[in-house]
């Protein structure tokens, strides 16, 4: 496993094979190997295109909820965040330290369909204590990227 080459994917997944190479010290074989072998071990789990919302007409409305639970005999965290994981409304789940037990990140198209969705999904399994939503007003970074400010974008051209 190669650090270089998948801080280099992380900070930009669309770099070319030669780009990722230069920058690396590692020649295109190495790099289509390794980007393989780490798909195949799932240390790379995929590529993600990092979209500013609030430029869009169809803007979404995120939240960060935060659940108190009780963990199940044997099971821990696992059984209530694999349930939780599998909505749709829900983007990532972390189990955490501190005043509550799991961060659930949250997106839906109104503040009243993430509220009902606390509501009636999250707030009603019988695993969950209680739940405290905070709704995201404003995105500044997201996974590394800025969200606002004029930088030029060094990604350049997607190419079909």
């Amino acid at each position: 496993m190669n650090k270089r080459l998948l801080n280099l994917l992380n900070k930009n997944a669309r770099y070319k094979i030669t780009e990722l190479a230069t920058m690396s010290g590692l020649s295109e074989d190495e790099v289509v190997s390794e980007i393989k072998n780490m798909e195949k071990d799932g240390i790379i789990r995929g590529y993600k295109t990092v979209i500013d919302w609030e430029r869009m007409d169809s803007a979404f409305v995120s939240a960060l909820i935060e659940l108190k639970v009780t963990p199940k005999a044997g099971l821990g965290f696992e059984e209530i965040a694999e349930r939780i994981m599998q909505y749709n409304e829900v983007e990532s789940v972390y189990l955490m330290s501190g005043g509550y037990d799991l961060c659930v990140m949250v997106k839906d198209k109104t503040f009243q369909q993430v509220a009902m969705f606390v509501a009636k999904e999250l707030s009603t399994m019988d695993s969950v204590i209680s739940t405290a939503t905070h709704f995201v007003l404003r995105r500044y970074k997201e996974l590394d990227v800025p969200l606002i400010g004029c930088k030029n974008d060094d990604r350049g051209t997607l190419s079909l």
